[in-house]
């Protein structure tokens, strides 16, 4: 499975980290997630066959937050 990171901006707390990991979480495809707001990352691992880059992205979006890069 690959394992992408990505940076976040707009998080402020663990609670902004939680909306994006519950967010993440739902969708079919990812197996595990790690956001830390004190560094912007989240890691995720996922399945390519099942969800892309640009879904995970999206996710991210929907949630309230901004993907950088």
């Amino acid at each position: 499975m690959p394992l992408i990171q990505l940076k976040i901006e707009g998080m402020t707390c663990g609670g902004c980290a939680k909306s994006i990991t519950t967010a993440l979480q739902s969708c079919r495809g990812v197996r595990s997630v790690t956001v830390d707001h004190n560094s912007g990352l989240a890691e995720i691992d996922f399945d390519p066959e099942q969800i892309s880059v640009e879904q995970i992205k999206t996710a991210v979006a929907e949630s309230g937050f901004d993907v950088i890069g």
